[in-house]
C-alpha cells in the first residue's frame, strides 16, 4: 500500500510516528486483504487545523482526534475492467491531531503509541466502509480494530 504522509503538526511528529503509521496501516491493508496498488494520505496537524477543518467539513466548531474523506463515498465511475485493473485503488485521506492524541492517551491512561494507532485503524476502517452506527456495524468495526492493533502489540 502506498502512504503518503503529510506533517502540518509544527514538529510534534516523530520519526517513530512515522513508522508506527507506516507499519501499523500496512498490516491493517494485508488484513483486509487490499491491493498493493491502494493508496492513502495521512496528514498530521495540531488543534486549531482540525477544529477548521470540523467546523468547515462537519459543521462542529471544536477540535476533534481524526478525520476521514473516503474517495469511494460518492457514486463509482463505471470504467472497462481492464482500466480499473490499472489505477490504483484511492481509499482517501486521514487526518489525525496529534494535540489529541496526547490528551486522549493522558486522559484514558494508555500511551500515546495506542492512541495512535488507535485513531490511524479507526479511521482507515471507515476510509474502507466500516461505521458504527448501529450496534451491529460497531461490533464488528470495533472488534475488527481490536484484532489489528492486538495482532500489531498495541494492547490496552
Amino acid at each position: 500500500m502506498e502512504l503518503t504522509i503529510y506533517d502540518h503538526s509544527q514538529g510534534m511528529l516523530t520519526e517513530h510516528q512515522t513508522a508506527l503509521a507506516e507499519e501499523l496501516l500496512a498490516q491493517a491493508a494485508a488484513k483486509l486483504s487490499l491491493p498493493a496498488s491502494a493508496e492513502l494520505s495521512l496528514t498530521l496537524v495540531r488543534n486549531p487545523e482540525m477544529k477548521e477543518l470540523n467546523a468547515k467539513y462537519r459543521g462542529v466548531d471544536r477540535a476533534t482526534d481524526v478525520i476521514s474523506f473516503a474517495i469511494n463515498d460518492e457514486e463509482d465511475l463505471t470504467l472497462p475492467a481492464e482500466l480499473q485493473a490499472e489505477l490504483p485503488l484511492d481509499l482517501g485521506d486521514l487526518f489525525i491531531s496529534l494535540d489529541k492524541v496526547k490528551e486522549q492517551a493522558l486522559f484514558l491512561g494508555h500511551s500515546a503509541d495506542r492512541e495512535f494507532g488507535f485513531l490511524l485503524v479507526h479511521g482507515f476502517l471507515h476510509l474502507n466502509g466500516y461505521d458504527h452506527e448501529t450496534p451491529a456495524d460497531e461490533a464488528a468495526m470495533f472488534s475488527l480494530q481490536e484484532a489489528i492493533l492486538t495482532a500489531y502489540g498495541l494492547t490496552r
